[in-house]
């Protein structure tokens, strides 16, 4: 009787083993593979260090004001003239109708319940506002 009951135990301690050994490899193969990544992430954020320095190194002003005054006759570059900078009052202002946003997320538009209040222009009644071109003030 005592037999069978050893040989169990011996088994379930050979299970126990087995699993825990088993365990433990896998445990080291994941730090392997994280110290892998970690390493593979030092590396690209070397990297962008790196190209940031770069960038920082091309893009200087000095450098760059040199560059163009040596390919000026290449690259054919003028100076901005003060007519060639528009503002904000300059640009054409689109009117927005809800119906269109209603249309475009395909949903129909309401019948108007009551007509707006006076005060408020709707954007079918304005008028077009004419746009300056760059070629206009050109000529």
């Amino acid at each position: 009787m005592f037999r069978t009951t050893d040989i169990a135990l011996i088994a379930v301690m050979l299970a126990a083993a087995g699993f825990t050994y088993m365990t433990k490899h896998e445990a080291e193969n994941q730090r392997a593979e994280i110290r892998a990544l970690e390493q593979k992430l030092m590396i690209e954020e070397d990297s962008i260090d790196v190209l940031k320095a770069d960038w920082a190194l091309l893009t200087q002003p000095s450098r760059l004001q040199r560059l163009a005054e040596r390919y000026s006759e290449q690259l054919g570059l003028k100076p901005t003239e003060p007519w060639q900078i528009a503002t904000m009052q300059d640009l054409p202002v689109k009117p927005i109708q809800i119906d269109d946003i209603l249309r475009d997320a395909g949903m129909e538009p309401a019948a108007p319940a009551s007509p707006p209040p006076s005060g408020i222009p709707l954007a079918s009644n304005q008028a077009a506002i004419p746009v300056p071109t760059f070629r206009a003030a050109l000529q």
